[in-house]
């Protein structure tokens, strides 16, 4: 199809299409053969990233750690609700590639599971009308209920036929769903979800990589891309706002990836748990499934330091009770 009735309102600015093609050229060269392809731990913890970071937007108060223990089968001291959330995103993170992005079917099938036993009719559009509130402001009036099923088909046939660039397309598709706000509870976790389908239906690196974990270091500026957005009835700037998060997330990755070419896979395991801010070695034994200390820093902290791969945040007193560490920076002289 060339025509739709149907036609977000968005621009294709020089700043758009400079991301687009850096983003398109990092992913073609980009290999992970050392690392996720082959390593099903490295997978795995990138996912519980993705869903940690997710649900934080959502203000779920798991923690990585949390989180961690209680996908490894240990009991977790939290409120019931946000164990549920991170249980039911879980199962649908790990049915996510199964889905077609495009069917609304599987979309409503995958709202089912990410919302099960927490709203009244999880899988189903919502039957009545909705505002978005922050705070105690209302920032959006959502459509009439009345529209949603026939807006959302519209949106999900547009996404499949349109000839724009994929990675726009999955951004507009992400800003459209949440202006649509389809279901009563669970919009952001599925707009955030279903555009890393689409994405991994562009490229496959994209299952893996938690462009989340991006979105939520810069939430405020996520909310305030979609109220700016919304104002203007165009989704410019929604659209800038992620593809930057996207080529974000990749040069992490990019960096990290080059970083541990030359170190063991107990220190590449730890780079992949070492995010941007600094942890302690008990943190980062949680994010690790560590409990043995001498283990953790025999086999990850000690080779890591030694590697220059990660740094003391006070390497003038390395056994401070403060002491932290971080990720050596590129300008260290590696």
């Amino acid at each position: 199809m060339s025509e739709f009735l149907y036609k977000p309102k968005y621009t294709i600015t020089e700043e758009i299409l400079n991301l687009v093609a850096q983003i398109a050229a990092r992913v073609d060269v980009l290999t992970i053969k050392s690392g996720m392809e082959q390593n099903p731990k490295l997978r795995w913890l990138s996912r519980l990233r993705s869903i940690h970071s997710s649900l934080a937007i959502e203000n779920n108060t798991l923690s990585i750690e949390q989180i961690t223990a209680l996908f490894d089968g240990k009991r977790v001291l939290a409120p019931q609700q946000d164990i549920r959330e991170a249980q039911n995103a879980f199962e649908v993170y790990n049915r996510l590639l199964e889905f077609n992005p495009y069917d609304v079917m599987d979309l409503l099938t995958a709202h089912q599971i990410l919302m099960k036993d927490l709203v009244k009719a999880p899988g189903q559009f919502r039957t009545g009308n909705i505002g978005v509130v922050r705070g105690r402001q209302v920032v959006h009036i959502a459509p009439s209920a009345d529209n949603v099923s026939g807006l959302m088909a519209d949106l999900l046939r547009w996404t499949e036929d349109a000839t724009v660039h994929p990675l726009v397309k999955s951004c507009v598709f992400h800003y459209e769903f949440e202006i649509i706000h389809p279901f009563p509870d669970g919009n952001g976790r599925m707009g955030r979800m279903w555009q890393t389908l689409l994405l991994y239906r562009w490229k496959e690196i994209f299952a893996w990589l938690p462009v989340e974990t991006i979105i939520y270091e810069r939430r405020q500026e996520y909310y305030a891309a979609l109220g700016s957005s919304n104002d203007a009835d165009d989704c410019t700037v929604f659209v800038r706002f992620i593809l930057q998060a996207i080529w974000d997330t990749l040069e992490q990755y990019a960096e990290s990836d080059q970083d541990t070419d030359h170190v063991s896979d107990q220190v590449k395991r730890l780079l992949s748990v070492l995010e941007t801010k600094p942890l302690s070695a008990l943190e980062l034994m949680g994010r690790l499934g560590l409990k043995h200390r001498p283990t953790f820093r025999k086999n990850y902290l000690h080779p890591a330091l030694e590697a220059g791969a990660i740094e003391m945040t006070l390497p003038q007193t390395p056994n401070a009770r403060g002491q932290k560490y971080r990720r050596k920076s590129r300008g260290d002289g590696k």
